[in-house]
């Protein structure tokens, strides 16, 4: 029981209830700020200071609470105050320029921002340009038959290939040297550009930290420029890059675009640069070198800088290490390779020799063809493989060497700097040209001589003369059919006769007077006069459009309107236009166009070449007896040189107008081949004589021309078997037909030269076609079954004889005119003919005739 008392009792504080009494000076703040506050905010007293009086009226405490509550307010400000400013007290010296966690937070967030947006900015802005010109220049490779480098064209020395045309040897060569990581990592790799940074800053070496694809970048569709803009325009790009391709298509562009050294960009040129092959040949030593190249293609070329070979096969061991490390080389393999010397001096891809001409001649070819045209060839990326043979083609110039160049004394006699040389090879079966002779050096002598049209082809033309007379069944003025033993007169300076034009009067060489001669012998002889009158006996436009039938172009300069002297060669064809021509008569009358271009590709894509279709040009007895009558040429006439072939061949020899060309054009059942000698000055560009040429008195068929012919002819069919003609002979070819009823007098003057006389002999139809033998007995191949005409292959065994041709000229204006006159032939006499009143150019007055 509680005491009862008068005095008041203490009450128990309520909840808030905070002592106001002084507080000790070191007791903490926080526990000097203990004043609690109500739910709006103000300070709670106890229960005494909120009792009211009996009455509910405020009591005493109820007038101080406005008071209380800013005094509380005022004391917790200063309270803080005073927190802070001890903190900031605890804070000297180093701990001052310490971030608080809150700057570091807010740093870090800022920062990540500004990444971030920089980040979307850049890659919505950047764009993958267009690829810049260099990277997408390349150089047109030419190549022989067999795939032997001829030359490369073109600025930039780069040769595409896909990547399957690249050694997997030499793609992980260049994976191992430059990102092993390739093909799992990213495109960009920010640790390794800051590694490449420090270690180019630290004099470790300069090194960019960039992987293939960022390097590819670069190489494709940046500059080489080091800056901050195209490091950023690099980073964007590689990003976007290996979004949009492969890896393998990018590999595939990297190892195109980068530089090896030696002017070669991209792998392929590279490893032709280096070792003379393919990127698909390449093993693991040789990769492993060119991989090691793109670090420092100039310093780490041991041929060129020697003394750096020990670093150099340093990197060249780090590449082959991570070739084993990633498992691409065995161990054992890596183990005996040693280091791959690279070629001193490899295949020259300039424009020197022989290249330039070839180069020129097929670019023509195949914009004249359609199958490239300029402004594509011009971009680049071809890989033209020709049908030039290339033992062939060595061949040719060796003979030429031998036999022409090599006699030649441009010191002691100034004629011998006028010699030029042309010449080519075809396959009468198949129309491939295999070899070309255009001159002796591309740079030093820039027209190529195979294909020029400016030369006279001289009495090498008299074949088509007589190939059109079988074709078309001619006849003498008296109307004997016209055969190799049909007679005529061989009188130098006879006037033609069925000529309507004024007198035309060729002479013979030497004006030498031949008399009563067969075709076959004045073929041997080349007389002029018994040509030009066999001329007027076919019609000069049947004698044209034979020419143009077998191969020469109808664009040919002086093919038109020549009149009787078309005979005698005033016709400026190519050399190469009359191979064709004669590899038709080889060919049996078949003519297949030439052509110079076996396979085109672009970025190893095939280009579709053109069809090219076999027709029948002539008779097959045209063809073939005209055979028969050069084969006399080669064994008993103008052209013995040429049995140095050893093969049975025809042929026709054949002298420009003052000796400013000397030819020879002949075949083998194999091969049509023909040569042209001819004199230029290297001044003036004009034509000049070859009197005195090589100490000899004069330059013919017979000579230079057919020697070189020969020993080609030899070393072109080295191996091959000797193969013997196959004719099939016009009816009674084989006969010898009498003379003319009044030989002395010479053919009938009668003009009409389709009706026969009444005393013409009545045999074969005479009419302008010939039996065919596209359904007969002989195939495609020309090869000759049966038959009474027929006559089997002569070889040519008998001993070389006299070169001088023995046959006549005509004689000329001057060496350059070629209006109306006609052409001089190759003669015995060793000397040109004596221009007057009585010859071509007298008769004609100058004129030409249409």
């Amino acid at each position: 029981m509680h005491d009862m008392s008068d005095e008041p009792q203490p009450k128990k504080p309520r909840p808030g209830w905070a002592s106001h009494e002084p507080q000790a000076a070191d007791t903490p703040d926080d526990a000097r700020d203990d004043t609690r506050t109500d739910a709006a905010g103000l300070p709670r007293s106890n229960e005494s200071d909120g009792e009211a009086d009996g009455h509910g009226e405020p009591g005493p405490a109820s007038a101080k609470t406005g008071a209380s509550a800013t005094a509380g307010a005022s004391a917790k400000k200063a309270a803080r105050e005073e927190r802070r400013a001890a903190l900031k007290a605890r804070r000297t010296g180093w701990r001052r320029l310490v971030p608080t966690w809150r700057m570091v937070l807010g740093a870090f967030l800022v920062t990540a921002l500004l990444v971030v947006g920089g980040f979307l900015l850049g890659y919505t802005l950047v764009q993958i340009p267009a690829a810049n010109a260099a990277a997408t220049q390349q150089a047109n490779v030419y190549l022989y038959a067999d795939g032997t480098v001829i030359a490369r064209d073109g600025e930039v020395n780069r040769e595409n290939v896909t990547l399957s045309q690249i050694s997997e040897d030499a793609q992980h060569a260049v994976l191992a040297a430059e990102d092993r990581d390739f093909y799992t990592e990213s495109a960009v790799d920010p640790l390794a550009m800051v590694r490449g940074a420090w270690n180019t800053l630290t004099g470790k070496g300069k090194q960019s930290g960039s992987t293939i694809t960022q390097q590819y970048v670069k190489n494709y569709y940046l500059r080489q420029e080091q800056t901050v803009t195209r490091k950023v325009k690099e980073f964007f790009i590689a990003i976007k890059l290996d979004r949009n391709q492969s890896k393998d298509e990018i590999l595939e562009g990297y190892l195109n675009t980068s530089f090896f050294g030696r002017g070669a960009y991209g792998i392929q040129a590279a490893a032709h640069a280096y070792y003379d092959m393919d990127a698909s040949e390449l093993d693991a030593g040789r990769a492993a070198y060119l991989a090691a190249l793109v670090n420092a293609p100039s310093q780490y070329d041991v041929v060129a800088h020697p003394g750096n070979r020990a670093f150099v096969e340093k990197r060249w061991n780090y590449v082959l290490d991570g070739m084993v490390d990633e498992g691409w080389l065995d161990p054992a393999e890596r183990a005996r390779l040693t280091f791959p010397v690279p070629k001193r001096t490899t295949l020259s891809t300039t424009m020197s020799g022989q290249r330039g001409y070839i180069v020129n001649i097929v670019k023509q070819h195949l914009v004249d063809n359609k199958i490239v045209d300029e402004a594509s060839l011009d971009a680049g990326g071809y890989r033209i493989t020709t049908t030039l043979q290339k033992s062939k083609q060595d061949a040719f110039v060796e003979s030429v060497d031998d036999n022409l160049m090599d006699r030649l004394d441009k010191k002691n006699r100034k004629v011998d700097t006028y010699v030029r040389a042309g010449g080519a090879s075809i396959e009468p079966k198949t129309g491939k040209v295999v070899a070309m002779y255009n001159g002796i050096d591309y740079v030093k002598q820039y027209t190529p001589n195979a294909t020029r049209r400016d030369f006279q082809v001289g009495s090498s033309f008299k074949p088509f003369v007589f190939t059109a007379a079988v074709e078309n069944g001619s006849r003498t003025q008296d109307g004997r059919r016209i055969t190799p033993g049909t007679h005529y007169d061989g009188t130098s300076e006879r006037p033609v006769q069925g000529w309507p034009g004024p007198r035309y009067a060729p002479e013979n060489e030497d004006h030498e007077d031949y008399g009563d001669i067969t075709v076959s012998e004045a073929t041997d002889k080349s007389v002029n006069a018994v040509y030009a009158q066999m001329a007027v006996d076919v019609g000069p436009d049947k004698v044209r459009k034979t020419a143009v039938d077998l191969g020469l172009s109808p664009d040919t300069p002086d093919l038109d309107g020549a009149g009787p002297s078309i005979a005698l060669g005033v016709a400026n064809a190519s050399v190469l236009d009359m191979t064709q021509a004669y590899a038709t008569l080889a060919n049996h009358g078949k003519h297949t166009p030439y052509t110079l271009v076996e396979k085109v590709t672009q970025n190893g894509r095939d280009i579709a070449l053109p069809e090219r279709h076999t027709r029948r040009a002539v008779s097959r007895e045209a063809a073939d007896t005209t055979t028969s009558v050069l084969k006399g040429v080669v064994e008993k006439g103008t052209a013995t040189a040429a049995q140095t072939s050893g093969r049975p061949a025809a042929g026709k020899t054949g002298t420009a107008e003052e000796d400013t060309a000397a030819w020879f054009a002949g075949y083998t059942p194999d091969l049509a081949t023909v040569v042209a000698v001819m004199g230029q000055d290297p001044v003036t560009a004009g034509h000049k004589s070859l009197y005195g040429a090589m100490g000899l008195p004069r330059v013919n068929g017979g000579g230079a021309p057919a020697e070189i012919w020969g020993q080609y002819t030899r070393d072109a069919l080295e191996g091959e078997p000797v193969s013997s003609f196959s004719l099939r002979l016009q009816p009674g070819a084989d006969e010898s037909q009498p003379p003319a009823p009044d030989s002395s007098g010479g053919p009938s003057s009668s003009g009409d030269v389709s009706a026969p006389a009444t005393d013409a002999p009545d045999d074969e139809n005479t009419d302008s076609g010939t039996p065919d033998d596209d359904g007969g007995s002989t195939g495609d191949d020309g090869s000759e079954s049966e038959g009474e005409n027929s006559t089997g292959g002569t070889t040519t065994g008998s001993p070389t004889g006299d070169t001088g041709d023995s046959g006549g000229t005509g004689t000329g204006t001057d060496g350059g005119d070629t209006t109306g006159g006609g052409t001089t032939d190759d003669g015995g006499s060793n000397r040109d003919e004596l221009p007057g009143p009585g010859g071509l150019s007298g008769a004609l007055d100058g004129r030409r005739w249409d």
